[in-house]
């Protein structure tokens, strides 16, 4: 199996500033404006070297998915961009995510909503939380089912260090965008569903969805979040294990 090579910093600033033109385009294409979408770079198994060459052509958003990860990056990178976690969080690394990251963009059970609220108290913080929505109702992945959103928003709604800002979504990967649509047009109609909800600590604001092969019909379809990896950072080597 041949190896890809690793971008270049030159490349990653290249790749970076095509993402924003394409990111700037679907949204006149929807009839909205580019600033409204927030672009998070996904910098999972991504060096520091790497990552730094972004902030310096913008990049203010980092998601990450690993905690120990992330942490060791946020040693280096500080507080020069905004973090968030995107991958699924064992509720035994809450204590550490709620010490650098302001969003949460996965949370999907009261258990960790627990956990989060505990840990973020004791900082004096509060973290910002998406729901992760399983859309397609894949057994593989996590996030809990669009019947079930309301039902866990408002459980979380009692907690005072959590605040639920929006949805999170990965849609099943289709070898056509267009084939996903319909998984965005559904996020979409629930994201409007529950964005009056009247509830303390609930604020809907942000729809994240769409990745490196997708983001541009999730924007069609309403995303104001994308998490674009490959796309800027090229493609990642394998990592296992545990450590989420």
């Amino acid at each position: 199996m041949m190896v890809q090579a690793i971008p270049s910093i030159e490349q990653v600033k290249e790749n970076l500033t095509k993402v924003k033109e394409r990111v700037a385009r679907a949204a006149e294409r929807a009839g909205r404006e580019p600033s409204e979408i927030v672009l998070i770079g996904a910098t999972k198994s991504v060096d520091v070297e790497r990552i730094r060459a972004a902030i310096e052509m913008g990049l203010s958003h980092i998601g990450e998915n690993y905690a120990q990860e992330a942490w060791a990056k946020y040693q280096q990178i500080g507080d020069a961009v905004t973090w968030h976690f995107i991958g699924h969080l064992q509720t035994n690394k809450a204590k550490l995510v709620v010490r650098f990251c302001k969003f949460v963009q996965s949370l999907d059970r009261l258990a960790l909503a627990e956990e989060l609220n505990k840990r973020a108290g004791q900082l004096g913080r509060i973290i910002d939380c998406l729901i992760e929505v399983n859309i397609g109702g894949e057994e593989t992945k996590s996030g809990v089912s669009p019947d079930e959103v309301e039902q866990l928003i408002r459980q979380v709604s009692q907690f005072p260090n959590i605040r639920v800002v929006g949805l999170m979504a990965m849609p099943p990967f289709l070898p056509d965008p267009e084939q996903v649509r319909p998984y965005f047009k559904r996020m979409k109609e629930l994201f409007e569903r529950l964005k009056n909800l009247d509830l303390p600590q609930v604020e809907t604001r942000y729809l994240s969805m769409g990745m490196s092969h997708d983001f541009e019909v999730a924007i069609e379809e309403g995303a104001n979040m994308v998490r674009i990896g490959t796309a800027i950072f090229g493609p990642r080597p394998f990592k296992g294990g545990e450590g989420k």
